[in-house]
């Protein structure tokens, strides 16, 4: 081999061990940065956990108090369970550095006092808008129904006592109606009532209740197109005849407001029996007064307070009337309490015949001969029209039932409206 040669192979043996020593340290670079570049990456990695803020951030971070050069070390999942409750992590590692320090109290709230609320203070207890005392009854209506019948008891027991036990003191009204014969059962004299149904039941009333029960004796007409019955507040207002009639508009609209006040319409037939021309037309105008399509006379049963809870208990029905028609009792409601409550049995001219303290037919006179309590048309024919008035004792059925009318319609609304707040 010349020398030429040697020197070639001598050159491609020194470039093969440099490559060699090149690939090697190629490799062991690789090797070294693949083991340690991660750590170096990790601990360069320097950006701020979600929860550290810096300045007008919401919170910070409990170790933002190290010293910015420091490098941030390696973190650790380490899980440490506290030895007591009170090693906790305190609440406060979460704190706000904004300008002003947020709170997580809730806003104070000012409620009433448990007897505020039991009295119903009208400073602090707010009216609802909506009903709460069922039948759709609201805190304005039942003020204004309070306002209107408030005054008619005047003594003795409170709400719920005994009735017995109480007084009462209220003029009745008999209804003054367009169309119709609404004095069919009374006599007048220079427009007021002197004698007839109205005078005696409210008499009878006084004395069988020793004056516990103070009735104007000499009832006015009420004239249903006025607004008299709403400064009056007429307790009830009676309404009967024979005929057939129409109210005019400005009645109907007059006892709308009357019978949601708390006032209460009372029709008595003077023709006893359903479908007569009374009995149609009084049923019609009366829808006309509550329109309600949902709302139809309803009957009375024995459960109702009218007999249940009644002035006279032995009253647990409607006594027979004129010629004993004894036809149940009906009633028109709203709020649950009633508005027009009928009766068909014409009470009225069985009360045409008065009685007198002893439960016996009062024949007394007056000074010119004339009876004071008994309609002498009626009495003398007796036998032709109505073949049962001069039954005492029929009669003091329909006296005692006509007392626990006239007291549950004055006191109907006292346990509804027990508990409302008043100065509303």
């Amino acid at each position: 081999m010349s020398e030429l040669d040697e020197s070639m192979l001598t050159k491609v043996r020194n470039r093969a061990l440099r490559s060699r020593f090149l690939t090697v340290s190629v490799l062991l670079h690789v090797l070294l940065v693949t083991i340690l570049g991660g750590t170096v990456l990790f601990k360069a990695y320097v950006e701020p956990p979600d929860f550290t803020g810096g300045s007008g951030s919401f919170v910070e971070s409990a170790t933002s108090a190290a010293p910015p050069q420091q490098q941030p070390q390696q973190p650790t999942f380490q899980v440490q369970t506290p030895a007591a409750a009170s090693s906790a992590p305190s609440l406060n590692a979460i704190t706000t550095v904004g300008p002003t320090q947020a709170t997580f109290s809730l806003p104070s709230i000012s409620t009433p006092s448990l007897s505020t609320a039991t009295s119903f203070n009208p400073a602090t207890v707010s009216a609802p808008s909506t009903s709460t005392l069922g039948d759709g009854m609201t805190m304005s209506a039942a003020k204004g129904i309070g306002e209107f019948t408030g005054g008619w008891a005047t003594g003795g027991g409170g709400p719920g006592s005994n009735v017995k036990s109480r007084e009462f003191e209220f003029t009745a009204y008999l209804a003054k109606y367009a169309g119709g014969d609404w004095d069919s059962t009374v006599r007048l004299r220079e427009e007021k009532i002197q004698y007839g149904s109205l005078p005696n039941l409210l008499y009878t009333m006084d004395k069988w209740s020793n004056g516990k029960i103070k009735a104007n004796p000499l009832p006015e007409p009420l004239d249903l197109g006025s607004d008299d019955m709403f400064s009056k507040k007429a307790a009830f207002i009676l309404f009967t005849g024979h005929k057939d009639f129409v109210l005019t508009d400005k009645e109907v609209a007059n006892l709308q407001k009357y019978v949601r006040l708390g006032g209460c319409i009372w029709g008595d037939s003077s023709l006893p029996g359903k479908n007569s021309r009374f009995d149609i037309a009084f049923r019609r105008e009366m829808r006309r007064v509550i329109p309600d399509k949902n709302k139809d006379f309803e009957v009375l049963g024995g459960d109702h307070p009218v007999f249940s809870k009644g002035y006279y208990p032995e009253i647990t029905s409607a006594p027979a009337g004129v010629n004993y028609y004894a036809e149940k009792v009906e009633a028109l409601k709203i709020y649950g309490e009633i508005a027009v409550i009928y009766t068909m049995n014409d009470y009225g001219d069985m009360w045409q015949i008065g009685l007198n303290k002893d439960r016996k037919i009062d024949y007394s006179r007056d000074k010119n001969r004339k009876y004071v309590a008994i309609n002498s048309t009626i009495f003398e024919h007796r036998e032709t029209y109505i073949r049962n008035v001069d039954n005492a004792k029929a009669l003091e059925l329909t006296y005692k039932f006509g007392t626990n009318m006239v007291i549950h319609l004055i006191t109907r609304w006292e346990d509804k409206l027990r508990f409302v707040p008043t100065g509303l």
